[in-house]
């Protein structure tokens, strides 16, 4: 029989497998027809009439861009895309040759974004993708291909305003507490691509958005920054948050002038009609695939949600919560003040923890349904918070792990009520980029049983969790054998979590 780690490594693989930048486009875009072709994205069918024209943007879109070039052959004219510094190099020294372009491809590929952060390399592949968009008809058709880390490629502020003038206001709103949603709508006002400013620029060409989610909730206006998505929002929100952070008075003379000049209104959404935006890939996807792959192993299966998030202790102490709730439902210990009492705790957290659409009482029941005799596998997955407090290395999926054996673990020490004893458990967290935190990890395995070990060598879980020290420990621990190593993926859709437990 193989361990429950392996069955989590596999789960794990097959999910970021799906939502890879070749399978998926190769299952959701073909190109039909020679005398008068048709681009067909997920059965929504775009003539050619005449160029077809493609731009990207973001960590994945380097293999979306192979795989499309790879579809469209000679009916793509020209294509220019804009990723991380250093992509291409990576990939290549990992082996993945299908998520690079061939010898004379017609794609250009500008590297940028050091670290994530737009410079002015970004600017220039931003700059080249400006002005391929403002030269087209309306009868060329526009591909643009989006993922996750395309804010950071597109920078290209609207003039007067220069890069690092925009860079430093976002700082500033930055060290004054402003939130990520605060930053973004401030930097999408004073651009000229986000915001629904790509779509504006390519009108009256056909604009189909090919999309990659690494936002919780898959908002079209969110990811990347929404370039070709109608803005929800306007210069008056722009001011409202700068008021809010005392910077009216001491805004750049450039921003004033912008800000000044902007309309008032965002774009109507009917000038959008030119556009179709269209999710490919999302963190829903590949749980689904998770779970096909779980149920295939013998698993009762279920999804908890797609849209994790909050701080990692608090999200640890709901799955510890919830793998005891299965415990005490393999030894028919389901109906009972202990069950009752983690039930309450559960729904209190949940409600704490505002996981978008999540309804806990459903998924409770559907818990409750399941036989005593089958292993269970919960998935989940989102992206969790971590508050830096220490100076060690660790990624937020490795410290979720940490937190959820360690729980698990003091619950198992408080004594005989502890529901865990016949069971064997095991946590996984991991993302689905290949990489977490500064670390070659993508995230760790866990479990109670490991937590007990670990102590009995002398090493102090919590220290490590306290100091952010994740890495640290499952890298020193049994050889780093925890350690979930997968390499650059290529994709992001966010993190996964899998549960998996059976009774001994």
């Amino acid at each position: 029989t193989m361990s429950l780690r392996e069955h989590a490594l596999s789960l794990f693989r097959g999910a970021v497998a799906t939502v890879r930048p070749a399978p998926m486009l190769k299952r959701a875009l073909k190109l039909q027809g020679d005398g008068c072709p048709q681009l067909l994205v997920k059965g929504q069918a775009f003539p050619v009439k005449r160029d077809l024209y493609l731009v990207g943007f973001g960590k994945a879109v380097l293999g979306m861009a192979a795989a499309a070039e790879e579809i469209l052959g000679d009916h793509l004219t020209r294509g220019i895309i804009n990723v991380p510094l250093g992509i291409q190099e990576s990939l290549q020294q990992a082996g993945m040759q299908e998520m690079l372009l061939k010898p004379h491809s017609k794609i250009q590929v500008i590297e940028g974004a050091k670290n994530n952060l737009p410079d002015e390399e970004a600017l220039k592949g931003a700059v080249a993708i400006l002005e391929l968009a403002q030269g087209l008809t309306a009868d060329d058709l526009l591909l643009v291909l989006i993922s996750g880390g395309g804010s950071a490629l597109l920078p290209a502020p609207i003039p007067p305003i220069l890069l690092k003038e925009k860079e430093k206001l976002t700082k500033m709103l930055a060290s004054r507490g402003a939130a990520i949603q605060e930053l973004n709508i401030v930097r999408k006002t004073l651009s000229l691509l986000k915001g629904g400013g790509l779509a504006q620029l390519a009108h009256p060409a056909q604009v189909v958005s090919l999309i990659l989610s690494d936002v919780i909730g898959d908002p079209l206006d969110i990811i990347a920054s929404g370039p070709t998505a109608p803005s929800s929002h306007s210069v008056q929100d722009c001011l409202q948050i700068l008021t809010k952070y005392n910077l009216r008075h001491n805004l750049p003379k450039s921003v004033e002038t912008v800000l000044s000049c902007s309309p008032a209104k965002p774009t109507a959404p009917e000038n959008y009609c030119h556009v179709s935006n269209i999710i490919l890939g999302s963190n829903t996807l590949a749980l689904e695939e998770a779970k096909r792959q779980a149920e295939g192993l013998g698993y009762a299966a279920l999804v908890l949600s797609a849209a994790v998030q909050g701080e990692v202790g608090r999200v640890a102490t709901l799955y510890c919560q919830l793998i005891q709730l299965v415990c005490l439902g393999f030894s028919s210990l389901q109906k009972g003040p202990l069950s009752d009492e983690l039930r309450g705790n559960l729904l209190q957290l949940a409600a704490e923890l505002q996981i978008p659409r999540l309804d806990l009482e459903e998924f409770l029941q559907a818990l409750r349904g399941l036989g005593p005799d089958r292993p269970v596998c919960i998935l989940a997955g989102g992206e969790t918070t971590v508050q830096l407090q220490g100076t060690g290395k660790g990624g937020r999926n490795q410290e979720l792990a940490l937190h959820v054996g360690l729980g698990l673990h003091k619950a198992q020490a408080t004594g005989a009520s502890s529901p865990q004893g016949r069971c064997e458990i095991l946590f996984l967290s991991g993302g689905t980029d290949g990489q977490d935190g500064p670390t070659e990890a993508a995230g760790a395995f866990c479990s109670p049983g490991l937590v007990a070990e670990a102590l009995q060598e002398g090493l102090d879980v919590e220290a490590f969790l306290r100091n952010n020290d994740s890495y640290t420990f499952f890298s020193q621990f049994q050889g780093g054998h925890n350690l979930l190593v997968t390499g650059l993926t290529g994709t992001n859709v966010m993190d996964i979590q899998a549960i998996l437990i059976r009774a001994m």
